[in-house]
């Protein structure tokens, strides 16, 4: 564990050493930002209309939604440029055979550059976090509905990272990783989208892999053990495969 750890560290050093990272998390917050102070400003335009109504929609379920589902949207272009040196850059640089000959073993290699990752999109998802937690100065909210919005960008920015690690195994060029792994995921996102069109078994099974469809329910503050469980499949089968892979290539080498 001590090994996985150093790992880690090194790792969150030299991406927080990186301009690209901060420049990243930069454009990500002022995108958000933007986009949560437009939806405050719709909420106060239409104030009275909601008033009017038997059982008005809450500040949380205007904010909150659309909120963490643009985070998704956006953080889906933005995550493969940030997984995508993890080990392509190793590789290209011929630094991976040294890094597979240490007395560590692979999958805490892989677990290490993993909660890397996971520790900066874990500060990214605080951030997002705190612009609604921010109107509990003068407003009441959800926060049922806010901790499962929280809880969903967390698993699908998680969900993100492991895909992302993946490709990186598998090229020496990063921008590769970063383009398929972006395409992957894009795919995964509209799945659900295409489910509409097809038959009934074949839609129901697309329905189960889009990540967009167990994305949703907690956005609304559902919370499903299935959706929950889609999320910890999803990291744990593409962490288990970038391990594999190392694995491989470590004895081949």
């Amino acid at each position: 564990m001590r090994a996985v750890l150093a790992i880690a560290g090194r790792e969150l050093r030299v991406l927080f050493a990186s301009p690209s990272a901060w420049a990243m998390l930069a454009v990500v917050q002022a995108i958000l930002g933007y986009l949560f102070l437009t939806q405050i400003d719709m909420f106060l335009q239409l104030r009275s209309q909601l008033m009017a109504m038997p059982d008005p929609p809450g500040l949380t379920e205007i904010v909150a939604p659309s909120l963490f589902g643009s985070a998704g949207i956006v953080l889906l272009m933005l995550v493969p440029l940030i997984t995508m040196r993890s080990f392509a850059e190793e590789r290209r640089n011929q630094t991976l055979p040294l890094l597979l000959s240490a007395p560590v073993s692979v999958s805490g290699i892989v677990l290490g550059k993993y909660l890397a990752l996971m520790g900066f999109l874990t500060l990214v998802t605080a951030l997002t976090a705190m612009m609604p937690v921010s109107l509990l100065l003068g407003a009441r909210l959800d926060l049922g509905l806010l901790a499962a919005s929280v809880l969903g960008l967390w698993l699908l920015l998680g969900s993100f990272a492991a895909l992302g690690l993946f490709m990186s195994t598998l090229t020496s060029h990063p921008m590769t990783a970063a383009v398929s792994t972006f395409g992957l995921l894009l795919l995964l996102w509209i799945l659900d989208w295409a489910s509409g069109s097809a038959g009934e078994g074949s839609g129901e099974l697309l329905r189960q892999l889009s990540m967009l469809n167990h994305y949703q329910p907690l956005l609304k503050g559902v919370f499903a053990i299935a959706d929950v469980a889609y999320f910890a499949l999803f990291i744990v089968l593409f962490l288990g495969l970038s391990i594999r892979r190392l694995d491989a290539e470590r004895l081949a080498g």
